[in-house]
């Protein structure tokens, strides 16, 4: 029996300080796709919390009050995200983690997010100054407060990822976020004012912290005693945040210096609604993978397997979801934004077909992550956003956002790719195994898109009222899945119903479906 098909014990207590109690049954496969699914359910519920509080909130405050705490919580998220140093991760993937290297994780997680807080009040006043808005001295203070109060986190809730045991993070996401609109909308109608943004803020990350401590008994320590285990991953992590930064920074840049902001608006847009599939499915599935390859890696699993089986299941998911969003761009952008951003329609459908391949680079890069290759993402990286920039300045004068889109989708497919081949060349992984993994897929999606390009309900404009372009949208949508499950189905009973991805996701559905059934057997 394969290393990925055997049930996981507890680890050896030994020096671990882990809550080792957290580890489910079964196989790592199938404990991370658990995980996923707890994953995918927390960014699904709380997007669709956020969309909902928002909605209310709009008719209680103003637009200068959303702009203001907008613009105070965007400079707090990037200062965090440049020192992101990977400290969790790091982990996550270690051995056998005892009590000093948790206490050095938290420990620096504190030095940095005292730091960030002071710099967000100590430039509190010249960027008030900066944007002429007095309001925002008092807002930066606020939020300055609240980094540093986040920055003492219980280190302990990384076993809820070391040990894939996401329904736990679910609830420690969830139910701050749950309390804190209740506070927000309630003072909302009581202030009619900003605070009561800042408030429910505020309330979340507080809770957070509180929950935390609740949820897991480990209480951490300060010292800095096991800082060179953490130097080395937690260094090149954060080079790759930084060139991340970079690299997801320039296309708007570009635009931006040719063409002006209206533009960046229309093109963030179009970025936005295309990586969709990326943000909500691809991000939450390679946040559970991690802890799956670390596990493996720990095991003495080269990770081979875990990866295959992994690509092949979350494939069936994301390769339909990008090709389908870049069919139905157009109603999509009509019915949720409106006639003047239409604009936004070519780049979505170009850079929805690049995002297919986006899930085979973003399993790779995790593995990558979990076994520590950093040195090589670092080189890939840079040199995929140099090929970015070049690209973008040759071809955004020419040919405006569509110039800026093909850049994009060039530089992204070329980086997928990369990381792919790399992967299978570490794993010694033929070609062929892959492409027998996920053929059926990409044929079944293939076929979605050719019946609805043929239809006129892909790739094309749908005139009519808002109601006929929702309907339209509708019967597209559930035509298009369908015609995915159908081919998918008739192509994996015709090749003889083999082990893969088809076989993963039965098994998984059927474990959820007994799980969810009080007298399943």
């Amino acid at each position: 029996m394969n290393n990925i098909d055997q049930p996981e014990n507890m680890r050896p207590e030994s020096d671990d300080a882990g809550l080792a109690s957290l580890a489910g049954s079964g196989s790592i496969l199938e404990r991370t796709a658990r995980g996923a699914g707890w994953v995918i359910g927390w960014r699904m519920t709380t997007r669709f919390l956020g969309i909902i509080s928002t909605l209310i909130l709009v008719r209680l405050l103003t637009p200068a009050d959303f702009g203001v705490v907008a613009l105070a919580m965007s400079l707090a998220q990037g200062l965090d995200q440049l020192s992101a140093v990977g400290i969790e991760d790091a982990i996550i993937r270690a051995d056998r983690p005892d009590r000093a290297l948790y206490d050095t994780g938290f420990t620096i997680n504190v030095i940095r997010g005292v730091i960030t807080a002071g710099l967000l009040a100590a430039c509190a006043v010249p960027i008030a100054r900066f944007f002429k808005d007095p309001q925002l001295v008092t807002i930066m203070v606020a939020v300055a407060i609240g980094s540093a109060v986040s920055a003492f986190e219980n280190i302990g809730i990384v076993d809820f990822r070391r040990y894939i045991a996401f329904d736990k993070e679910f609830i420690l996401k969830v139910l701050p976020r749950i309390i804190s609109i209740f506070v927000g909308i309630s003072l909302a109608f009581i202030w009619h004012s900003y605070w009561a943004l800042i408030a429910a803020i505020l309330t979340a990350q507080f809770l957070t912290i509180g929950l935390g401590y609740w949820m897991h008994p480990f209480r951490p320590r300060f010292t800095l005693v096991a800082w060179r285990q953490l130097a080395g991953y937690s260094s090149w992590t954060w080079a790759i945040n930084i060139i991340g930064r970079i690299r997801s920074s320039s296309d708007n840049l570009v635009i931006g210096r040719f063409f002006g902001p209206a533009l960046v608006g229309i093109y963030g847009v179009g970025a936005e609604i295309a990586g969709l599939p990326n943000t909500e499915l691809v991000s939450p599935l390679c946040r559970a993978a991690f802890s799956g390859f670390a596990e493996a890696r720990q095991s003495g699993n080269d990770g081979a397997d875990t990866f295959l089986r992994l690509l092949g299941l979350m494939a069936l998911l994301t390769v339909p979801a990008g090709l389908g969003l870049s069919l139905v761009a157009y109603p999509v952008i009509r019915l949720g934004f409106g006639s003047a951003w239409l604009g936004a329609v070519p780049l979505i459908q170009v850079l929805g077909v690049a995002g297919i391949l986006t899930i085979f680079g973003s399993v790779s890069s995790t593995l990558f992550y979990a076994n520590a290759w950093l040195k090589a993402m670092t080189i890939m990286n840079i040199a995929t956003t140099l090929c970015r920039v070049l690209l973008l300045i040759i071809l955004v004068p020419q040919f405006g956002l569509m110039g800026a889109a093909i850049a994009v989708a060039i530089t992204d497919i070329a980086d997928q790719l990369m990381y792919l081949f790399m992967t299978l060349r570490k794993l010694r992984i033929s070609f062929r195994r892959i492409f027998t993994m996920v053929i059926r897929t990409l044929i079944a999606a293939c076929a979605m898109a050719v019946i609805l390009r043929l239809l006129h309900l892909g790739w094309s404009d749908m005139p009519g009222s808002a109601q006929q372009i929702g309907l339209r949208l509708a019967e597209t949508v559930l035509l298009g899945g369908l015609v995915y499950v159908t081919v998918l189905t008739a192509l994996w009973v015709l090749a003889g119903k083999p082990i893969g991805a088809e076989t993963d996701a039965l098994k998984f559905i059927k474990r959820m479906t007994q799980r969810s059934t009080p007298h399943a057997r």
